[in-house]
């Protein structure tokens, strides 16, 4: 499988909380994954797929399954017992991933997925898969509608009472498309997230402020971004 690497050289697979999503603040362990089929223009993770402006060969490493179980096993000790395949976008890797979640959940790991909800999942992959934290792609990320917006991929995820929505909001703007696309879905609004961007505290902050009442508004749960609120943009956190 195709990981990213820790600034020291490390495949990306690293115990901490949960910084997102419904389960924000649970200890988990990362394992991230590298390349991704979307381009957006504000993600903080473009290390683990511009190839334009990182290197790929020193961002990312070969691991076979046995290596990444003996990792998280190794990181993650005996306090955390739940497992986040993140990326880039794992679906892209989701037939080995399969295997790696079979073998984790054998030893007592939940498993969660964080997906741009572009790429259908297997039933096999389904099966072994107990929370998928879906993050639909807006027009503010900068990706052209027929490469972010999958309507097959979105509605297999909003039949799912285990997937939640959690969408990146710049804008009003960002919340009227929310609105639309949800709606359109028949997703309940208690399974979706609005979580606002940025990579810095204050900013998070501000923007936070903001969004919360806009969640009151139409009903929508405000995400966070605990990772950044404790460690800014410092990657294997």
């Amino acid at each position: 499988m195709l990981l990213s690497r820790m600034k020291s050289g490390d495949p990306e697979i690293f115990a901490t909380v949960q910084g997102e999503g419904t389960s924000a603040g649970v200890p988990s362990v990362f394992v991230r994954l590298a390349e991704c089929n979307l381009r957006c223009g504000w993600c903080d993770t473009k290390y683990t797929w511009d190839w334009s402006t990182y290197d790929r060969a020193a961002e990312t490493v070969e691991l076979g399954i046995d290596a990444i179980v003996e990792r998280v096993l190794e990181v993650s000790g005996e306090g955390v017992r739940n497992a986040v395949f993140t990326g880039g976008e794992p679906l892209l890797q989701q037939d080995e991933l399969v295997l790696l979640a079979a073998r984790l959940r054998e030893r007592g790991f939940r498993v969660e997925v964080e997906t741009n909800g572009t790429v259908v999942p297997t039933e096999a992959f389904a099966a072994c898969v107990d929370q998928w934290n879906v993050s639909p792609k807006l027009a503010s990320s900068g990706n052209a509608e027929r490469a972010r917006h999958r309507p097959a991929a979105l509605q297999w995820f909003a039949a799912r009472p285990n997937a939640h929505l959690k969408f990146v909001m710049t804008s009003d703007a960002d919340v009227a498309e929310v609105s639309e696309l949800v709606d359109a879905l028949g997703v309940p609004r208690a399974r979706v997230l609005l979580s606002p961007e940025g990579v810095d505290a204050t900013t998070l902050a501000e923007r936070s402020r903001w969004l919360a009442d806009r969640c009151r508004t139409h009903g929508y749960r405000l995400g966070t971004r605990l990772h950044v609120f404790l460690w800014g943009s410092e990657r294997g956190r």
